[in-house]
């Protein structure tokens, strides 16, 4: 299993936008979708703002693996289901925190359990 880096974990608290591509069977990237993302411990968290049936989501789940780009960093990834459902109140903190700048109204789309199923944790492939 890969690992981030502390400097690439920095540019991920650090910036606000995350961009995420998914892989295609053929091999190919899909279209980059630019979505929030946050930083829990060492791990790199994705949510989907409107539930598990948004196409990116959808995709990203399916295909297993992907690219990420953020605050300069691009990492190929491996999207993985949390197997620990006791992450999901810590990492809505951290969406709070790190985004509560923001309107309540558009951060609570990313917080909540109702967002336990729209979330995926992005692993870095070696």
């Amino acid at each position: 299993m890969g690992i981030w880096t502390q400097k690439e974990l920095e540019r991920v608290d650090t910036t606000d936008e995350l961009r995420v591509s998914s892989y295609r069977r053929d091999g190919t990237l899909r279209p980059y979708v630019t979505i929030w993302a946050a930083r829990l411990d060492d791990d790199v968290y994705i949510r989907s703002a409107y539930g598990p049936e948004n196409g990116w989501f959808r995709r990203a789940k399916a295909s297993g693996r992907g690219r990420v780009r953020v605050g300069g960093v691009e990492r190929d990834v491996r999207f993985e289901v949390p197997e620990d459902d006791d992450v999901h109140p810590a990492l809505d903190d951290v969406y709070r925190t790190k985004y509560g700048r923001y309107d309540r109204r558009i951060v609570d789309t990313v917080v909540g359990p109702g967002l336990v199923e729209a979330t995926l944790r992005a692993v870095p492939e070696d």
